[in-house]
């Protein structure tokens, strides 16, 4: 029942390398990223001891720490304080960055490996540094200058201060350029980390199920059958939802998103998609949907839907039994305002800064289902068709986002 594509596809298609090796440190997958940074063809890696891609100087002491982690081991994220390097099928060496995480199956221990070919960062770096020693030579030259060339003092510091400038402005452009790439890592970590922690507990739910169901025989293990079968397909959907957001995300970053805007009825497409999502409902919940007939929005059918989804999918999520959920909208200016209301946990003043980035958990929300994509997607949907969000919330009272839907095209 496991959506095999999206799981193959994550695997295939993911830019970092992903290693994965026995408890006696042989190589039992490798993904295409990790075939391609070391030079392999597609199946000469299977079967090797891992060491295979270490460089000759650092095998023995390896073997000893790959020793001291199966006696101990724990996860390690990306970067880890220091330096190291992979042998490539050339002999060449390969600075990366590792992260680690484990788990055990049948009694055996499986180690993941996530690899980052960081040589861009090394290269950054140098060239940093040679910035900096040009930028020490100039500031050299003019001390020189100004003691032998004391007529021509302010034109002499004039001309150097201006190329002074340029190389600052340089390196302020190699920093920057390092900081985004090393952001871009931590969110490739968090992400790691986020999908290892988001995928363990559906797939440990269904693997014990599963081997539950072969144990119910009879019929009258009926209804232990259909516990777990329902427990299955929960799982399944929760595996679903997190891959969902974690394509939306990559085709968002891709620019692969583009609006495909129509007249649309607004509380027509609302009823449809509520009438889609009752089945989510916990015990004695409500949609009530206050909306005029006649708002009719220039939009994305199905971006809409997405958005409508995402947010009604957190006011069930977060809201208890017998609460409703209101779903209004309303005509203002040019545009129609949509508002989900919810009387939920709510959401700190602390935490609503940062609702809208990528991976963000608000705290009170770290026990519950999750990938904290959801908003971040949200709001680059209503981006994309013209419209704009706003979220009002408090402890323990609920929380309401507003989103606008342009009446007509917008103006370019």
């Amino acid at each position: 029942m496991l959506d095999q594509a999206h799981m193959t596809s994550l695997f295939e298609n993911a830019t970092e390398g992903i290693i994965l090796t026995s408890g006696k440190g042989f190589i039992v997958m490798a993904n295409p990223a990790v075939r391609k940074m070391f030079g392999y063809a597609d199946e000469e890696l299977i079967g090797k001891p891992i060491e295979i891609l270490i460089p000759e100087k650092f095998k023995p002491h390896h073997n000893e720490l790959r020793e001291g982690f199966y006696k101990k081991p724990s996860n390690r994220t990306m970067g880890h304080g220091r330096d190291l390097h992979g042998r490539k099928k050339d002999g060449s060496d390969l600075p990366v960055e590792i992260s680690l995480s484990h788990y055990t199956r049948d009694g055996e221990m499986f180690v993941i490996a996530f690899v980052i070919d960081i040589t861009k960062r090394k290269e950054i770096e140098n060239s940093m540094l040679l910035q900096k020693a040009e930028l020490e030579n100039i500031t050299g030259k003019i001390r020189q200058l100004n003691a032998d060339l004391e007529i021509k003092v302010e034109e002499r510091t004039l001309i150097l201060k201006e190329a002074l400038q340029k190389l600052e402005q340089s390196q302020e452009e190699l920093s920057e350029a390092l900081d985004k790439e090393r952001q871009l890592n931590e969110i490739k970590s968090r992400f790691v980390s986020m999908a290892s922690h988001e995928f363990r507990t559906p797939l440990t739910t269904v693997f014990s199920s599963a081997s539950l169901l072969a144990k119910y025989i009879t019929a009258e293990d009926q209804v232990k059958r259909d516990k777990h079968i329902q427990r299955i397909k929960n799982s399944v959907n929760n595996l679903n939802d997190i891959l969902e957001d974690f394509l939306s995300l990559g085709k968002l970053n891709e620019g692969k998103l583009e609006a495909e805007t129509e007249n649309v009825n607004i509380k027509e497409l609302i009823e449809q998609t509520l009438d889609e999502m009752k089945a989510i409902l916990k015990k004695g919940q409500i949609f009530e949907l206050d909306c005029n007939n006649d708002l009719v929005g220039f939009t994305d059918k199905k971006l809409f839907r997405n958005i409508l989804i995402n947010l009604v999918s957190n006011a069930v999520k977060f809201s208890d039994e017998e609460k409703a959920i209101v779903i209004k909208g309303k005509m203002k200016e040019d545009n129609i305002i949509v508002s989900v209301i919810d009387q939920g946990i709510g959401i700190s003043d602390d935490d609503k800064a940062h609702l809208f980035s990528s991976f963000f958990r608000a705290a009170n929300a770290t026990n519950i289902q999750g990938t904290g994509l959801g908003l971040h997607i949200v709001k680059r949907y209503i981006d994309l068709i013209g419209g704009k969000v706003s979220i009002e919330s408090e402890l323990n009272k609920g929380t309401t986002v507003n989103f606008t839907v342009p009446v007509k095209p917008n103006k370019k």
